[in-house]
């Protein structure tokens, strides 16, 4: 795996009020250079306090949250019984004709959010966004979905099942939601039923008094466990900016990329993920840990693994840019910070799993995820694809290519992360930017991939420089990773004409990311094809159209 390329002639370089520092020394998100003389001060309105932000992708985005919202009640993650809408005039929404309008307006509101991220992409790029209206057209986009019913997803009801059982005297680390009666388990989908927990101690906590705090209002439990997750967000936010001057990127192309993605929008906030506590946790301690916080920074990244282990893999990070602060030779300041930062996670996870009241039986349960198969994966799309070819010849099972593959993915994986932190050895920002490469590829080289495993790498990636076509493969993926499920949860990726036709969808969203219209729909626009088309001016570096 490679990182985004870095940005050269034709790229997207901060200006100088995004690098600004406050009087203080900390770096700020400003939206004006600031002034060389002293000026009389101005009365700023509302709207230059929120950054000026563009009011289409704003609105439009708005509105395709609320079709996601009212579309989800009817074709989401439903509940099997829902106490509001079963029995009552507008259960119609949830069956028959009203389930596939519900569909129609749900992958509508999609299709309208992908417009709204290009049309606000254009403005970054063009240098009228900055990164206070990003995070504030980004804010009104999520702020319906806090409401909604999970999206894409069932996940949220497990976790709620998974903090009810420690309640009711069960293990979550030793049975599944089933042994639980009542309505968290009746919801789980069936795939997990019978599947321990595979997350840390930490998150057991909060879902457990999430679970607590609800009682049987599962509708209840969803909201809270929403906001529950909602401070991963906000240290999200709070640490990119800096994070991405540190690592040289600008900072509204990183929010655009991590914020105001789709991917964020719709799965990490519409579908409940506790990914977002993972990226909120890791960003922050890796700023921490650039400003020289290192047993904070060790602190909130074994706080992230307490959520989902593949968290761990940036500690080792973490460790080189904490001994290129120590003395001696390379080799005792590496020593030294091994045996700090062990220290340091071994007593916050220890603190966690105590505060918990559970044991280590979670690392058991880390195969979980494995039982999925399918070709998100790359080891598992490979085992697929050759078993495909060799069934052409002999009838032999499936599993065993998919168990080679996986194995061989799985030391690719080694070996790339091994080669990437002894080049991190130096430390500094260049050690956080080989972490997020590494996140991101154990995502994709993972046994099982979901499509909010991959914020864990672009947490960090987002921050580093990219390239105009970085953005636009970027742009690409985000829409297959956001409709790759069905609305209800369900896999979608054995489903070519489905699938054909929203890569038409990503296609077209990359192209119009820097080629306005390329479809020559506007009036006139077959006329002005037929004329030589000029230089196209892309964040102040011209490109020809060769």
């Amino acid at each position: 795996m490679k990182p985004p390329s870095p940005v050269d002639g034709s790229t997207l370089p901060d200006t100088a009020a995004e690098r600004a520092a406050a009087p203080s020394g900390a770096p700020d998100i400003l939206d004006v250079p600031p002034p060389v003389e002293p000026a009389p001060a101005v009365r700023r309105s509302w709207r230059d306090q929120l950054g000026h932000p563009a009011s289409q992708p704003l609105l439009l985005g708005f509105t395709a949250a609320l079709m996601l919202l009212i579309g989800g009640f009817g074709a989401g993650g439903v509940l099997v019984h829902d106490p509001v809408l079963t029995n009552s005039p507008l259960g119609f929404w949830r069956y028959g004709h009203g389930r596939e309008l519900a569909s129609i307006l749900m992958y509508g509101g999609v299709g309208l959010m992908v417009w709204a991220w290009i049309l606000l992409g254009r403005e970054v790029l063009a240098h009228r966004a900055r990164g206070r209206a990003v995070l504030v057209t980004a804010a009104v986009w999520m702020a319906p979905l806090l409401f909604a019913p999970p999206l894409f997803t069932r996940d949220i009801f497990s976790y709620l099942a998974q903090g009810g059982l420690p309640l009711a005297g069960f293990d979550p680390y030793a049975v599944g939601p089933e042994a639980l009666p009542g309505i968290f388990a009746d919801n789980v989908h069936y795939f997990w039923q019978d599947t321990p927990a595979p997350y840390g101690p930490l998150f057991i906590l909060i879902a457990k008094a999430v679970a607590w705090l609800t009682g049987d209002t599962i509708i209840l439990g969803v909201v809270l466990m929403r906001l529950a997750l909602l401070p991963g967000l906000l240290l999200f936010v709070w640490a990119l900016p800096e994070l991405t001057r540190r690592l040289g990127g600008r900072v509204s192309v990183a929010l655009w990329v991590a914020v105001a993605n789709p991917v964020m929008v719709i799965h990490m906030v519409g579908g409940g993920h506790n990914d977002l506590l993972v990226v909120g946790l890791l960003t922050a301690g890796a700023l921490v840990a650039l400003r020289g916080g290192h047993i904070a920074g060790i602190a909130l990244v074994t706080g992230a693994m307490a959520v989902k282990a593949s968290a761990a893999i940036a500690l080792p990070f973490l460790v080189l840019v904490w001994a290129a602060h120590l003395s001696g030779s390379q080799r005792v300041r590496i020593a030294k910070a091994i045996a700090a930062g062990g220290a340091v996670f071994v007593a916050v996870f220890a603190a966690c799993t105590l505060a918990a009241g559970v044991s280590l039986g979670w690392l058991p349960a880390l195969s979980a995820p494995s039982m999925i198969v399918n070709w998100m994966s790359l080891p598992t799309a490979v085992g697929e694809f050759t078993h495909s070819l060799i069934s052409m010849i002999v009838n032999v099972p499936k599993q065993p290519f998919i168990n080679v593959a996986r194995v061989l993915g799985g030391m690719l994986l080694v070996y790339i992360a091994v080669r990437q932190w002894w080049a991190a050895r130096v430390g500094g920002p260049d050690a956080i930017r080989r972490a997020g490469v590494v996140l991101l590829a154990t995502a994709v080289l993972s046994p099982a991939m979901l499509p909010w495993y991959v914020s864990w790498g672009m947490a960090l990636l987002a921050a580093a420089a990219w390239s105009v076509r970085g953005l636009q493969i970027t742009v690409f993926f985000s829409v297959m990773l956001t409709i790759c499920y069905y609305s209800n949860g369900e896999d979608a990726l054995y489903n070519p004409p489905y699938l054909i036709a929203w890569g038409l969808v990503g296609l077209l969203a990359a192209v119009s990311l820097v080629r306005p219209d390329p479809l020559h729909l506007s009036a006139g626009a077959w006329q002005r094809a037929r004329q030589p088309f000029p230089a196209a001016v892309v964040d102040g570096a011209e490109r020809g159209t060769s």
